[in-house]
């Protein structure tokens, strides 16, 4: 499980970063909403790296 950093965005929404994915950044109405966008942000983000043949940065 990669490192997520959730905190409050300025439209009330909780974003949530992934600081070991460069620019993989989500948002919900809840923690729980932010963290369940953000999981498939990653994988989406991994997978498309992978499919254009690019290194997936280390969990870090």
């Amino acid at each position: 499980m990669r490192q997520v950093i959730t905190y409050p965005g300025e439209d009330g929404y909780r974003v949530p970063e992934c600081p070991s994915l460069p620019g993989c950044v989500s948002q919900g109405r809840t923690k729980e909403e932010a963290v369940a966008n953000i999981r498939k942000a990653i994988q989406v983000y991994t997978a498309t790296l992978r499919q254009d043949g690019l290194p997936v940065p280390d969990m870090g």
